[in-house]
């Protein structure tokens, strides 16, 4: 057993080096560059480019075409990994990020520099999201997958001690045990304790794994907020430095983070579990040779059950069909496709439009309005205000969300039949985006009139709190569903083969009935790990359909109705999770009910 896996949910094969790549690398920075892009781009076309009209129309664009391409990249980047492997997606992606930012403020006009720049990054964004979701089922899922060696490897040694070396049979044949004389042979040998300790013992769990990785997705949005997105300001206090330098320069200095950590995840994620055939072969139709052993000659049953699991090779069409079709199919999956609808609208929804409301608060109030070429100390205070509001409102509310993403863990694991916490999630969330889209002012006091109160903190930590809820939940439900563990949820397992409880007298076997029964898989029988990548790559692409409705239409509501109009559709988005939520739940109760009578 791993050190790692001895105080965190981790599998037994998941290594420290692993854990803390996966950790502190992909799950820390897999939000963390869209928070800060989101968070400045407005800021980018303001001060860079110098265009002060029709920002929130602008932003919204450059947000739909950006999940136009991640509606192709998600499923492209998650299909790939199964075939390639997530090391080399997470590097690629990250990569992709830090070129995009050195590009992104080399535009010197929205169309077409920007647009392209922004169209780059959501190639590489793509990738780091949907790898978050492909790698979870890697670090929990041999717990249960590992019982299955020590189980043949039993079998196996009856087999062994019982073949015969003579030509001549038996006298006690197959045809001729009973159960009676089969008794009195010598009892099978059993599994050691060190190995039931070792498949019986582990942590793993992906529910509360799910609740680490929000804890550290939290923590790469307070990054983003607390430390990258300060940096134009930090900047603009040197002396001769413009606030277009400024805005450059920091992104300059967050696109060469971007590189490192494409290095860390190169060489972290090396020998990961359930990665050791993927690669180039594999990426071009190439099946590996199988490093199955020869079985004896024997029942085929047996040599079924001794021949290696191996995972069926499909094409590239049917990865995607039937991660798609599991939506509908599975309810635990289905349900993480709808979460991960909301969490992804959710986190644009904090790092672009709280960002965006801000700014175009500023300057409808006469604030931040010469020239981004205008090096004066005012002009500098005015927009730096702008940043540090925006900063101190999306900090909080991430940090209310690093908060209780490991209790939303425990809970989701905890409470599964009625998946309660996503539903209080969504509860918060209607209650917060509503709450925000009926501010007055943004600000935390009330200065010169202008209505501003320190009920925006409470609000900005309702709206976290529905987005953690809705992203850990949702990986959550998904990592149990790639797994097979139904754990509650899927009442079904209940009504199917039921065994008999302890204290009950069991039927002796009659004669004709087999002595040793076919010994019941146990590895989950719907276990979807060779659909990992690909189920990922369809949970992001149900959060980019959110995110299309969200920025192009909530831009274009934001500057021709109401700065109000993208919180109101969050507000709807939430509504509809809680509906279907609730609404699955009472009619699986009613179904097993129905089928108990």
């Amino acid at each position: 057993m791993s050190v790692v896996s001895k105080y965190l949910p981790f599998a037994t094969s998941t290594t420290t080096t692993q854990a803390c790549a996966y950790l502190f690398a992909v799950c820390l920075f897999s939000i963390s560059f869209l928070v800060f892009l989101n968070s400045s781009v407005s800021f980018v076309i303001t001060d860079l480019i110098g265009v002060k009209d029709g920002v929130g129309d602008l932003v919204g664009t450059l947000g739909f075409v950006d999940e136009l391409v991640a509606l192709v990249a998600c499923p492209f980047w998650g299909i790939l990994s199964d075939r390639l492997g997530v090391r080399i997606v997470c590097f690629s992606g990250y990569t992709i990020v830090g070129l995009a930012l050195f590009v992104f403020v080399q535009a010197r006009n929205v169309y077409p520099q920007l647009l392209l720049a922004r169209v780059l990054f959501s190639i590489g964004g793509a990738a780091t999201a949907t790898m978050v979701t492909a790698i979870l089922p890697s670090m929990t899922g041999n717990s249960q997958e590992s019982e299955l060696p020590v189980e043949s490897s039993v079998h196996g040694s009856i087999l062994a001690s019982n073949t015969r070396h003579s030509i001549a049979a038996s006298l006690d044949s197959e045809a001729t045990i009973t159960p009676a004389t089969y008794n009195g042979r010598a009892n099978p040998p059993r599994p050691s304790t060190s190995a039931r300790k070792h498949t019986t013992g582990s942590t793993s769990s992906p529910p509360r794994l799910a609740g680490l990785v929000g804890v550290f997705t939290g923590c790469g949005a307070l990054v983003a907020l607390g430390v990258f997105l300060p940096l134009p300001a930090e900047f603009s206090h040197l002396n001769g430095v413009t606030q277009g330098q400024a805005v450059a320069y920091s992104f300059y200095v967050v696109g060469s983070v971007a590189l490192l950590v494409a290095c860390f995840c190169f060489i972290g994620l090396r020998g990961l579990h359930g990665e050791d055939e993927k690669g180039w072969a594999l990426l071009f139709g190439k099946t590996p040779p199988s490093d199955g052993y020869e079985t004896l000659d024997t029942h085929p049953r047996i040599q079924d059950q001794l021949s290696p699991v191996r995972a069926p090779f499909l094409p590239y069409w049917r990865l995607l069909l039937d991660s798609t079709l599991l939506g509908f199919k599975d309810a635990q999956i289905g349900l993480g496709y709808l979460g991960g609808f909301v969490a992804r609208a959710s986190s644009v929804g904090i790092s672009l439009f709280i960002p965006l409301y801000i700014n175009a608060y500023f300057i409808r109030n006469g604030f931040c309005q010469g020239s981004p070429n205008d090096p004066s100390p005012e002009l500098k205070k005015e927009c730096r205000a702008a940043y540090i509001l925006a900063a101190e409102l999306t900090g909080v509310s991430q940090l209310v969300a690093l908060l209780c993403a490991p209790l939303f863990g425990y809970l989701s694991d905890r409470y599964r039949r009625f998946n309660v916490p996503l539903l209080a999630a969504c509860v918060f969330g209607i209650i917060g985006y509503a709450a925000f889209a009926r501010l007055i002012s943004p600000e935390p006091k009330n200065i010169d009139g202008r209505g501003g109160s320190p009920a925006v903190f409470l609000i900005v930590s309702l709206i976290g709190i529905s987005q953690i809820g809705a992203i850990v939940c949702s990986l959550g439900l998904l990592g149990r569903g790639v797994l097979g563990d139904e754990g509650g949820y899927n009442l079904s397992g209940q009504l199917y083969d039921p065994q008999p409880a302890s204290g009950q007298v069991v039927h002796e076997a009659a004669e004709t009935s087999p002595l040793v029964a076919s010994p019941r898989p146990t590895v989950p029988p719907h276990s979807r790990n060779h659909l990992k990548g690909s189920i990922a790559g369809v949970y992001s692409l149900s959060g980019g359909a959110a995110i299309l409705l969200l920025t192009k239409l909530g831009g274009y509501l934001f500057d021709s109705l109401s700065t109000g109009a993208p919180f109101y559709m969050m507000a709807i988005f939430n509504s509809m999770l809680l509906v279907v939520g609730a609404g699955a739940g009472i009619y699986r109760e009613v179904r097993t009910k129905n089928r108990q009578v």
